[in-house]
């Protein structure tokens, strides 16, 4: 698996992916049409690009599977993952987040997620992320790199 700094060409795709990957969130618990900000939105992706905040994770065949908007260099903030939802449960998601742990310096990786979605939450935490907090929207997570 390949995680590197999306560049324009990929926008586009990204953006579709984006869209298709949180479009499922309706599937458990989320409302219709009702994704992060930004997340149907090219121009938004392509803002993210030009911050250098976005990535496209790609498998061995050099296929675009998903995404990431990643923040910070010292400590790390996951602003989220996509994967396309035809490779969902074949570990890419967390395979996606060991990429971005072993490839950042960032001694601690912080990030949030709805409340509502148990999948999400179940997620970080079967990738090794503790709960620090929650508020009424969100669940708060973080990993400490040794």
């Amino acid at each position: 698996m390949i995680l590197r700094k999306s560049n324009s060409s990929e926008a586009g795709e990204l953006t579709r992916i984006s869209i298709k990957a949180f479009g499922t969130d309706s599937l458990v618990g989320g409302a219709e049409n009702d994704g992060p900000p930004g997340y149907d939105s090219e121009e938004w992706h392509m803002k993210m690009m030009e911050e250098n905040h976005l990535f496209t994770y790609f498998d061995d065949d050099n296929t675009i599977i998903g995404g990431a908007v990643l923040f910070g260099k010292e400590e790390l903030y996951v602003g989220r993952i996509f994967i396309d939802p035809k490779y969902f449960l074949r570990g890419y998601g967390k395979a996606l987040m060991e990429t971005i742990e072993k490839n950042f310096q960032a001694k601690t990786i912080k990030l949030d997620t709805p409340i509502w979605n148990g999948r999400t939450n179940q997620f970080y935490k079967k990738c090794g992320y503790i709960e620090t907090g929650r508020d009424s929207e969100n669940v708060y997570f973080e990993k400490v790199k040794e």
